[in-house]
């Protein structure tokens, strides 16, 4: 028989022994890179089954703890604010500690990493998440739904789509024309979206708004075509034997057009930025939503983004400032600023129009936002 102390046993809290649940990733959490829980006594903790990234586990811990607010997380001095614990030998399978650190053959090396903020940063923390929630809400209202668009004429004469006319309406963009089009015929959704296999990049975009634009209004009436739509752009994003020339621009201006139906998408934007091929269009569609709700952007592992504002390229490089500057970002305002000098010139485009831009000139319109969001922090 094993010793006591080579038994295996249910997980603790370190701060108050009480056993803890297993780890989960829940709808309130947002970073999704490790499970996470919350013991009865206000500790929270996350698990790392390799034991290998404790770093990673220990930073989103303490933003979990913070209920996700950065500019909270970032402020706080280890002991002094708060206090942490690392539970050892957990097996993430069966939610044990396993002190022989073997079970049934396979090796048991995870952790479970504890936070526990003390009584007044905690407090802090509750009064950020409610105020996150009323920002959410304001956001929500800054960019309200489209109008519903009028039933159409059941007695109407309905067209058929066809290629053909469908390039001709986007050519002139006629997004009456077009949304018309949609309620008359679903596959005019799909004669769009193969417009998107254009080589030059002026014309992805202009058709990745336009999408956007039909999107919203047919969405307002009949939402499953268009969440059909994203499922099928983001299929093809995944398929590697093809080319995802504007795919990824239409899933950022769909999502944009209405995040108050497809914001969840917006999370999946950022598999996306590993590849050189998407990663603007990628960094372009997050701004497009930050534009609208600068929250949804902020409840994703965002400051992964962070190393971009020193890539080699002036188009990432002006593209990420945009982005950050639109999530006020002032975690990196410093790293944002040092760009201030950088003339370099990049396209952005606004509304499917490409405008030329300096990486300087982004730099200063991400810096006045994020001062101006400190403005009236202070001021509350």
């Amino acid at each position: 028989m094993a010793a006591g102390k080579q038994q295996h046993s249910r997980p603790w809290c370190p701060f108050c022994g009480m056993e803890v649940g297993k780890p989960s990733e829940t709808v309130q959490r947002t970073m999704k890179e490790f499970p996470a829980g919350r013991c009865q006594c206000g500790a929270v903790y996350v698990s790392d089954a390799t034991g290998h990234n404790i770093g990673s586990a220990m930073v989103e811990c303490l933003v979990f703890a913070c209920g996700d607010e950065w500019d909270l997380a970032w402020e706080l001095i280890p002991e002094d604010d708060y206090l942490t614990g690392i539970v050892e030998d957990y097996d993430d399978v069966t939610h044990q500690i396993c002190p022989k650190r073997n079970l049934d053959g396979r090796a048991v090396r995870g952790i479970l990493y504890f936070v526990r903020l003390h009584k007044d940063i905690a407090e802090v923390a509750v009064r950020f998440a409610k105020k996150k929630e009323l920002e959410a809400q304001t956001a929500a209202g800054v960019a309200p739904p489209p109008i519903v668009e009028p039933v159409r004429d059941p007695k109407r004469q309905k067209r058929q789509a066809s290629k053909p006319l469908v390039k001709q309406l986007a050519e002139a963009g006629d997004v009456d024309a077009l949304v018309d089009l949609s309620f008359d015929d679903k596959r005019t959704l799909r004669f769009l979206q193969k417009l998107l296999y254009e080589p030059l990049p002026e014309r992805r975009y202009k058709t990745a708004w336009l999408i956007g634009q039909v999107a919203a209004r047919l969405s307002t009436r009949e939402p499953a075509p268009v969440a059909d739509m994203l499922h099928r752009l983001f299929e093809a994003c995944s398929d590697s034997a093809s080319m995802p020339w504007g795919m990824v621009e239409a899933i950022g201006a769909i999502i944009a057009a209405r995040t108050d139906i497809y914001g969840a998408f917006t999370r999946h934007l950022l598999n996306f930025m590993g590849d050189a091929g998407t990663r603007e269009a990628a960094l372009h569609g997050l701004a497009e939503i930050a534009a609208v709700r600068p929250d949804l952007v902020r409840s994703t592992p965002f400051y992964s983004l962070f190393p971009l504002l020193d890539h080699d390229s002036a188009a990432v490089r002006g593209l990420t400032v945009r982005l950050l500057g639109r999530v006020k970002a002032n975690e990196v305002i410093f790293q944002i600023m040092s760009l201030q000098q950088d003339m370099s010139e990049l396209v952005i485009y606004q509304r499917g129009e490409p405008v030329k831009m300096t990486v300087a000139a982004l730099v200063t319109e991400a810096v006045a936002a994020m001062r101006q969001q400190t403005l009236t922090l202070r001021s509350e």
